[in-house]
């Protein structure tokens, strides 16, 4: 059975869907996770269910989060994607929180050819699981703030949340 709620976060209202499972922690593995006004963001289908129960165990770990008390999210998931889109966000998964990494580093760690940059970046676009799969994480060669499905400012937002990047003082 398909599940979802909405939370309010710092980043704004968050979705999440998932489905029922005996072995993630809360009885529920996430699919999705998406912020309001997401570029491609799901949309709740019939045949989904709402309930915020189901994901007290994800919320509590997202607020959590935001505390500052919580660097890893311990929870299940179990988005669906290509097998190269299930290794870039494998490699995704391992970009430590307070760290970022280039489109360039990432390709190169996944011992992909140069010229299939292009291809990482679309991975990573892809990812369903905003936040909780830290592909905030990754930026530009020159240390620019590339591409984020839940727009750049979010990026940046939650980048200097972990101590990735000096707030700035307008």
């Amino acid at each position: 059975m398909r599940v979802h709620t909405v939370i309010d976060s710092p980043l704004g209202r968050l979705l999440l869907v998932g489905v029922e499972s005996g072995t993630a922690p809360g009885g529920t593995a996430i699919t999705s996770l998406s912020v309001q006004g997401m570029k491609k963001a799901p949309v709740i289908h019939e045949g989904r269910r709402h309930d915020e129960a189901a994901f007290d165990e994800g919320e509590r770990q997202i607020r959590a989060y935001f505390a500052g008390e919580l660097t890893m999210f311990q929870l299940e998931f179990t988005p669906s994607g290509t097998e190269f889109q299930q290794q870039v966000w494998g490699a995704l998964d391992a970009v430590p929180y307070g760290a970022t990494t280039t489109y360039g580093e990432l390709t190169e760690g996944l011992g992909l050819p140069r010229e299939r940059v292009q291809a990482v970046g679309g991975a990573i676009g892809a990812n369903p699981l905003l936040l909780v799969r830290p592909c905030h994480r990754v930026i530009g060669a020159d240390g620019s703030m590339r591409g984020y499905a839940g727009g750049v400012e979010r990026k940046v937002q939650l980048l200097t949340h972990e101590g990735a990047l000096q707030p700035t003082l307008i």
